[in-house]
């Protein structure tokens, strides 16, 4: 073990967890990963960085698991990344959704609280958890409201930390961020999807996009400025939660115009087919967050906008395909 500063990531191998490990590589902390064990292992976004990152393999289903990834890795602090990260999914796998986004948290926790009680503990909450929003904008007050079964998992996720919290006196933080992406993004999520689609229709790859309601909206930050908040709360000796947001929201819509923009497709429209197979059985209407205590207390404040974030990642998706 180095005398570095060390920290653990769950979900490494996600869009947030390879941000935040480059991001802590560049802090120079030894950086450690969790990993589950799968029969096709996809490390594309963190295969840049494998020779200067340890992996250990656990999975927020198995105990035992967890408890040696710490014991190996001896973390100063933790960053729980890991979970069923996809909302539609949620609801063709609810049960496993639970276990993995909710019950597997209190397990990482115990784990902390077995081996390295005086770390400090990052849980990834989620905007989703407002739902059917209370008020507008949403704060760290604004009640929980959750319409998904991922939804109702990270509220899970979210209250056990600050119940571990407040019981053990543990520092343990959880940051509610609000919808964030990057070129890194996976495919199946809407904005990825439309600016991948976008560049594939510019260079004759596809010829139409489906989408669900392109009139929902969110407040959608940019990847890479997220995962420095994560950081921040945990330089704070008060843990605390906080709302990780840009204080906008755009719509779907918004989403398409930019990136057909930015691909030289101009109007969106002729390529856009309504699906209903992408309609959720119970929409989130209106989530935008309120940023204001991370801006007081971590000086954070975003500094990407949504517009330069859909640019960037069509630029990213016609590059892409170009080198494909």
């Amino acid at each position: 073990m180095s005398d570095r500063r060390a920290a653990l990531i769950t979900g490494i191998t996600g869009q947030d967890g390879s941000y935040l490990a480059e991001l802590l590589l560049d802090k120079g902390y030894e950086v450690h990963g969790m990993v589950r064990r799968a029969s096709t292992e996809k490390f594309d976004r963190i295969e840049q960085l494998r020779d200067r990152i340890t992996l250990h393999q656990g999975d927020l289903l198995d105990q035992r698991s967890l408890v040696d990834a710490l014991r190996a890795s001896r973390p100063a602090e933790i960053y729980n990344l890991a979970a069923m990260s996809f909302v539609a999914v949620s609801w063709i796998q609810p049960t496993l959704t639970a276990e993995f986004t909710g019950v597997g948290v209190t397990r990482m926790l115990e784990a902390m609280r077995e081996v390295c009680p005086d770390a400090r503990f990052y849980q990834a909450s989620s905007s989703e958890m407002f739902g059917k929003v209370r008020e507008v904008p949403q704060n760290e007050s604004t009640p929980f409201y959750p319409r998904s079964p991922y939804g109702v998992a990270k509220a899970y996720g979210h209250f056990i930390t600050v119940n571990y919290r407040e019981s053990y006196d543990l520092h343990a933080t959880s940051g509610i961020l609000f919808n964030h992406e990057s070129p890194r993004r996976g495919l199946e999520f809407v904005t990825r999807k439309i600016t991948w689609h976008a560049a594939a229709i510019k260079q004759g790859r596809a010829g139409e996009l489906h989408l669900g309601n392109l009139d929902a909206e969110r407040d959608w930050g940019y990847a890479k400025d997220y995962v420095e908040a994560m950081w921040l709360m945990l330089q704070r000796d008060l843990p605390e939660d906080y709302v990780i947001a840009t204080g906008q929201a755009h719509s779907v819509r918004d989403c398409c115009r930019i990136a057909f923009d930015e691909a030289g497709l101009g109007d969106y429209e002729p390529y856009v087919v309504i699906d209903p197979a992408f309609v959720r059985p119970a929409e989130v209407d209106h989530l935008i967050g309120d940023p204001s205590k991370a801006a007081g207390d971590l000086g954070w404040t975003p500094r990407t906008t949504f517009e330069e974030l859909i640019r960037l990642m069509t630029r990213s998706d016609l590059e892409l395909l170009r080198s494909g």
